[in-house]
């Protein structure tokens, strides 16, 4: 296959998140961080959603994260290994919990500022630009323990002061930033994207809004300190896309998927233009919410909007209103989605939907007429390793292949598109299920979910493929 020779100075790349690749959960004067009390098995999802049985790690249960794929020690190995494949920049995430192990400390943790002063130079050394987000489905515990996590307006001075510092110490070195990751996930799965625990009786509605208000100040006042202390840096902020397809032509299925693309949206609206939208306040109006907001928020919203969006696109989601087609869901999207008939899906349940990239990088520019970096896509699949140690995912190529290639069609619609970072260029955790089965990367690791394994690094045939795709500029996608 052909594609497009995508711009100069486009950003290939792979994604990755600290809570999900580092392991070294307490190394370093590290705290505990909200993901570092997600077991896997059946209770990670009502977890994930608010029901946190304990703020300890408890004995018996197995936490992925606590070891990860131990990228703590091996980042240098890793690395070596994107700047064979030609990565321009890496996509990485900062542990708050290494830089103030219990979010509020008087000084900031020198061991964990000097790893990321490490990890850093050694990605600069390779040619490879950082690509740094604040939060990535993280809070230290101690702030969710002592104040509620998001739900406490706390948070955001906390925050502001965790960022200026980051901020102030990489300014030299990173110079694409990102506030909050998948800020939407914060209405999907509030403990995971947000640290919100909920009791009996609370108005889930009402503390997810507050504490969205709450991050969406914050994250201003990240990029207000980004642009002061950083002149010649870009910050954006990051949604998990994919447009909701109605499933039929009755208005009453496609106000639904406006209505549901909304939900997504709002957040955005406000980091990218400045202010809630009017759909947002008949939301709030409607449902008994009042969000308190501080004088000076809305000014503060209005003057320091980011530079860019990033976004996580792996499929569309499809939505209708008819009870007898809402029986057929699909499994695993955290989004809840009725089974698109045209679609293929992964094993996980997730459909698979290359031209749904390029209407849903459209839908953004021409919302927000920004730059677009896409920031995570790829496919998680159980890989085989064969006896003669070769993991051959073709699967994945195909994948890969069919979205870069749609991408290439949104930048010639006229997307301004400043780099690609496929999800996990190296096997990690998996956000979702905790699992090592899932597996996205192009470098195969040797761990299951038991946490059992060599965590020896195997090239996979798409690491080949990838490298190709990288040295031509999007022009050799391959057959």
């Amino acid at each position: 296959m052909t594609g497009f020779r995508f711009p100069d100075n486009f950003l290939w790349g792979g994604a990755i998140a600290a809570n999900q690749a580092e392991g070294a959960y307490l190394e370093g004067g590290k705290g505990l961080t909200l993901v570092d009390l997600l077991p896997t098995g059946e209770q990670r999802r009502s977890i994930m959603k608010g029901s946190v049985p304990s703020f300890k790690p408890l004995d018996g249960e197995f936490y992925p994260s606590h070891e990860a794929i131990d990228f703590y020690h091996r980042y240098k190995e890793d690395i070596a290994l994107f700047a064979e494949m030609g990565f321009k920049a890496l996509r990485v995430s900062i542990a708050w919990a290494r830089i103030f192990p219990t979010g509020e400390d008087a000084v900031p943790n020198e061991a964990g500022l000097k790893f990321y002063d490490d990890l850093f130079d050694e990605l600069l050394r390779n040619g490879i630009q950082p690509v740094v987000t604040l939060a990535h489905f993280d809070v230290p515990v101690a702030l969710i323990e002592k104040y509620g996590s998001w739900r406490n307006r706390k948070m955001v001075e906390l925050f502001e002061r965790y960022s200026k510092t980051v901020l102030e110490r990489y300014k030299d070195k990173v110079k694409y930033w990102m506030t909050f990751n998948e800020i939407n996930m914060l209405l999907h799965l509030p403990f995971l994207g947000a640290g919100l625990v909920f009791e009996e009786g609370d108005n889930v509605k009402q503390i997810q809004y507050q504490a969205a208000h709450h991050q969406l100040v914050a994250s201003a006042l990240a990029v207000k300190a980004c642009h002061e202390l950083i002149p010649d840096a870009k910050i954006g902020c990051m949604l998990a896309a994919g447009s909701f397809y109605p499933y039929t032509c009755n208005p009453e299925d496609v106000y639904q998927g406006m209505e549901k693309d909304r939900e997504s949206y709002f957040f955005i609206d406000v980091q990218s233009r400045g202010e809630y939208p009017g759909y947002a306040k008949r939301f709030f109006r409607d449902h008994g919410l009042t969000i308190e907001m501080e004088p000076g928020d809305a000014e503060l919203l209005k003057k320091h909007t980011v530079d860019y969006i990033g976004f996580s696109y792996y499929s569309s989601r499809t939505t209708s209103t008819d009870p007898e087609v809402n029986k057929k869901m699909t499994s695993g999207n955290v989004f809840g989605s009725v089974a698109n008939p045209y679609l293929d899906k992964s094993e996980w349940g997730w459909t698979i939907d290359p031209l749904g990239l390029r209407i849903t990088a459209n839908q953004l520019h021409d919302r927000y007429q920004k730059p677009l970096f896409v920031v995570e896509n790829g496919l998680g699949a159980h890989d085989e390793v064969t006896p003669e140690g070769e993991v051959n995912d073709d699967y994945r190529i195909d994948y890969l292949k069919r979205h870069l290639a749609e991408l290439g069609e949104a930048i010639q619609d006229g997307c301004e598109i400043l780099g690609y970072t496929s999800w996990g260029p190296i096997d990690i955790v998996s956000a979702s299920s905790g699992e090592m089965r899932k597996r996205y990367g192009y470098i195969y690791v040797d761990r299951d979910n038991e946490g059992k394994g060599t965590l020896k690094r195997i090239k996979k045939k798409s690491f080949g493929w990838y490298k190709n795709v990288i040295q031509s500029n999007g022009e050799n996608l391959g057959e």
